[in-house]
Formats: structure tokens, C-alpha cells, sequence
């Protein structure tokens, strides 16, 4: 057996362990991608070769890298290639890790400005954050808190939060994401007169 052979034969388990990850039925699968369930079963039971014509419709339907999905092997280059995001608030997003599941790492950028209304959103996850630089407000629940330089957060997003410049001068965050339950076990020092979260 080839190392090729090795890695194709630890295909069908990584799909199925990522399918069951993301909560998702071969026939929702199959819905998305257009391969039919039978097809997406014999992968994942490796009874089926795993072809470049099946695998591309399955990473761009996990949003994981095609290498990611095969478990191929480093190339050796550690460097990651950062593609920044300019979101619609005029934030800009640098994601900092390579991975699309499990913990992701990002740089965050919120431009000089007016301080905007907070506007809370939740969504499943947790989140912790630390400020490089200015000094950022975070709305948490019902905590407004203030956040210089050097101090961090973390909160479960299912709460109601939103975060952007405390004083309408740049503030730059490195965040970290995850699935829900996964923590970085860091808590940030609640700003002076402030209950914490």
C-alpha cells in the first residue's frame, strides 16, 4: 500500500466523523451537493474511491480546504495566506488559522470613527477576545465594559453581545472562536466601578 493509498483510505472516516460533526443526514448531504446518498455512504464506509469530482462538492459544502478534508500531508510551508474580510460594519477581519472547524483564530480591525449604537447579536459558540490596541467597548448582557489595551474577555455568544470602539479611535482585538463548550479559561478584570460578567 502507498502512502497515497493511506491517505485516501482515511477519507471515508474523516467524512463521517465531519458529517456527524456538523449534525448533517447523508440525505441533507446529498441534497447539497448533489451526490446521491448511496454514493456518500460507500465513501464514508471507504467501499468507494474518493475522486476529485466527489470531493470538491463535499469541502466546498463543509467550507474546509480540500487538503483539510483528506488529511493530505504539510507541504512544509508553516505560513498562513490571510485573506482579510472587510465586514459591513467597516470592520476588517484577518483570519489567523487555517482550519474552518474546531477553534479559529482572528485579527480584527474596527476603524477610527464615531462610537456606533450597540447593536447585541447572539449565535451558538464562545468567543474570547484580547485588545492590541485603543480601547474597546463590549456590550455583554447587561455589562457595558470598557477594555484597555492588554486586557482580555471571553463570554459564551449565546448571550447578547456586541463590541466596538469605546472612545471612535481604531481598536485592534485578536479573537478566538469556538464551538460551543470549548473555553480559553481567561477572564477579563472588570474596568474600575464595573461588575464583571
Amino acid at each position: 500500500m502507498t502512502a497515497n493509498d493511506d491517505v485516501l483510505a482515511a477519507v471515508g472516516p474523516r467524512l463521517r466523523a465531519l458529517r456527524r460533526e456538523r449534525g448533517t443526514t447523508l440525505a441533507g448531504l446529498s441534497e447539497l451537493t448533489g451526490i446521491s446518498v448511496s454514493t456518500l455512504s460507500r465513501l464514508e464506509s471507504g467501499r468507494r474511491r474518493a475522486t476529485l469530482e466527489l470531493l470538491l462538492p463535499l469541502a466546498q459544502a463543509y467550507r474546509v480546504p480540500l487538503d483539510e478534508l483528506v488529511g493530505a500531508p504539510a507541504t512544509g510551508d508553516p505560513r498562513i495566506y490571510a485573506r482579510p474580510v472587510k465586514h459591513r460594519s467597516g470592520q476588517t477581519i484577518i483570519p489567523l488559522s487555517r482550519q474552518a472547524t474546531g477553534l479559529q483564530a482572528f485579527k480584527m480591525i474596527i476603524p477610527a470613527g464615531p462610537p456606533k449604537k450597540p447593536d447585541p447579536q447572539t449565535h451558538e459558540g464562545y468567543e474570547w477576545l484580547y485588545v492590541l490596541t485603543g480601547r474597546l467597548r463590549i456590550v455583554l448582557g447587561e455589562h457595558d465594559l470598557i477594555l484597555p489595551a492588554g486586557e482580555a474577555a471571553e463570554f459564551d455568544t449565546r448571550v447578547p453581545h456586541w463590541f466596538g470602539s469605546a472612545a471612535g479611535d481604531a481598536v485592534e482585538i485578536l479573537t478566538i472562536f469556538g464551538p460551543q463548550g470549548e473555553r480559553m479559561h481567561v477572564r477579563a478584570r472588570p474596568h474600575r466601578g464595573q461588575s464583571s460578567p
